[in-house]
């Protein structure tokens, strides 16, 4: 699933996604590079759709992917339910100007209304 590796080990990059996804679900935008906005859209698209599921396996497998357990409890009630009649797309990617320390692109990704 993951094809980019972001200069990380198999851990790092798990983490580094993982962190991503769980700050977007609880923050509902964020901001970062592109490359990881894409990669992270990836995690957070196979996330809700587990998670429109609504038993007890799939809130199990989604609070083995993120780190909060608030975040876990906030998809489940709030964001899932919300996407319940939509098919995918819960996402989107923005790209905004380039980052001003190193010229990195960077992009917004948010949970679509």
């Amino acid at each position: 699933m993951i094809e980019r590796k972001f200069g990380r080990r198999a851990s790092g990059r798990r983490a580094l996604l993982r962190g991503l996804v769980t700050s977007l679900f609880k923050h509902g935008r964020i901001t970062t590079t592109v490359i990881k906005a894409k990669e992270a859209r990836i995690l957070a698209e196979h996330l809700i759709t587990t998670a429109k599921r609504g038993d007890l396996h799939a809130r199990r497998l989604v609070a083995a992917e993120l780190f909060e357990p608030a975040v876990v409890q906030k998809l489940f009630t709030d964001i899932a339910p919300k996407f319940a009649a939509r098919p995918g797309g819960y996402t989107r990617v923005l790209k905004t100007g380039p980052r001003r320390g190193d010229a990195a692109p960077m992009a917004i990704i948010e949970l679509v209304q």
